[in-house]
Formats: structure tokens, C-alpha cells, sequence
């Protein structure tokens, strides 16, 4: 299949000041509908996010201009706005990827905001993320891998780049993550660390062999379009 993705070797992505529009002009729609989402899900968190305003691919270079929001900002942008060619969630994901070339994704947990969805470590950066004025993609992803997963950087292989994804709303940066272990005992690993945790983000580990563990209606379209890609390069012998 062809789908959607291609190489970024470098990104290059900084912070603006610059106030958000939308935020201003959906106010009151935002404020009501935090209260209706939090009112089943008390556990979410209005902090600050950062939304990418600006940005394209140049060869495979990436440059974007991210501002910071309010969750509830984005959360209120993301399933009800309108997409307006620019405002988007750019955000990386870890690959993670057995060594019996298997791929394993997290269950989100029922108090996360994107509840029972199966897809790679990873999510929307914040302001933690910001190293010098940029977005650190690359650190985002090695943060949420470890604390999503409870495996530590030592134990994973990260490969350089990026495998970008695009749609109206979103860029997912996916980047290849190995592990030195076949799937059932790094999923075994992973449950039992995160086992620990008092609140996980992860309530289960999802490993896709092969077509037949995919869930079109868990996976989002990004995490989806991955999984068919990949399965088809492995099908054809080439899985880098």
C-alpha cells in the first residue's frame, strides 16, 4: 500500500509568544465544554500544551512555529474545530518495535483523555519540551517512552529520523524504537513495570504480528496507516 509517510531527518521547531485567535473567538464554547468532558472524566488536567501554527516539510527537513494553549484549548480544537490549514498537533511517537519484529502499542487507560485508543508512546509536547526556545520532538518522545512504558533509554535502541504522517489536523512523527526483546517478554516487562505505577497511563500492552491484530476503530488513522505500512515493507523485506 502507499501510505502518507515520509523521511524527516531534522527538525527544526521553535516557540512564539504569539496569542492564539481561535481560543479567544470559542471562549465560552471551550469553557463549557471542559466542564461537560471533565464532568465523566475528572482526572484530566487543564495545563499547558503546545499547538504547532506554522510549519511545513522542506526535503527532510521539518520547520514549525508552535505556541503553548490550554488543554482545554486544544482538546475543544482538535474534536470540534475546523481546520484551517495550519493549527495542527504536531507531535512524535515511539516506534516501538520487538525484536522479533513485532510492533507494541499502549492501551490508554480509562482516565486519560483519548480512553481505550491503541497507539505508540508518545503525545502532545508541552512546555517541559522546550530546550532553548525550541521543541524538543526527539526529547518528548524518550520522556513519554519511559514514562508511558517504565523502559529505560539504555534498554531501547532509537534510530535517527523521523517517518512523518499528515492529515488536516495532525503530524505524527514516528520514529523506530528496538527492543533486544521478542514481544511477548517485552510485553511482559512493560505490564509489570507499569504494573507499579499508581495511576498508569497504559491499561494494556497491544502487540500487531500481522494484519489480523489490527483495530481500525481503537487505532487512530495515523497509528493505523503505520501498522499497514509496516507490515507491508516487512512483507516485502525491508523494515527500516
Amino acid at each position: 500500500m502507499t501510505a502518507p509517510f515520509r523521511f524527516i531527518r531534522t527538525l527544526e521547531t521553535e516557540v512564539s509568544p504569539a496569542r492564539w485567535t481561535y481560543a479567544e473567538t470559542h471562549a465560552e464554547a471551550i469553557r463549557s465544554a471542559w466542564r461537560r468532558w471533565t464532568a465523566d472524566q475528572p482526572a484530566m488536567f487543564n495545563g499547558r500544551v503546545l499547538l504547532l501554527v506554522e510549519g511545513a516539510a522542506e526535503g527532510d527537513l521539518f520547520r514549525g512555529r508552535y505556541i503553548a494553549v490550554d488543554f482545554a484549548e486544544f482538546l475543544h480544537f482538535m474534536r470540534l474545530g475546523q481546520a484551517d490549514g495550519s493549527t495542527r498537533n504536531a507531535f512524535a511517537l515511539a516506534g516501538l518495535t520487538s525484536a522479533d519484529d513485532c510492533l507494541l502499542m499502549g492501551v490508554m487507560a480509562a482516565h486519560t483523555a483519548n480512553a481505550g485508543k491503541i497507539y505508540f508512546p508518545g503525545g502532545t509536547p508541552d512546555l517541559s519540551d522546550v530546550v532553548d526556545g525550541r521543541v524538543d520532538l526527539e526529547g518528548s518522545l524518550r520522556r513519554e517512552l519511559t514514562e508511558e512504558t517504565g523502559l529505560g533509554l539504555d534498554e531501547v535502541t532509537i534510530e535517527a529520523g523521523f517517518w512523518l504522517y499528515e492529515d488536516d489536523k495532525r503530524l505524527a512523527f514516528l520514529k523506530v524504537v528496538r527492543s533486544g526483546l521478542d514481544a511477548e517478554p517485552l510485553r511482559a516487562l512493560i505490564l509489570d513495570r507499569i504494573g507499579r505505577d499508581e495511576k498508569p497511563e497504559l491499561a494494556d500492552i497491544h502487540v500487531v504480528r500481522s494484519r489480523a491484530d489490527l483495530r481500525p476503530d481503537l487505532m487512530p488513522a495515523f497509528q493505523l496507516a503505520y501498522a499497514e505500512w509496516w507490515l507491508a515493507r516487512r512483507g516485502a523485506g525491508r523494515t527500516g
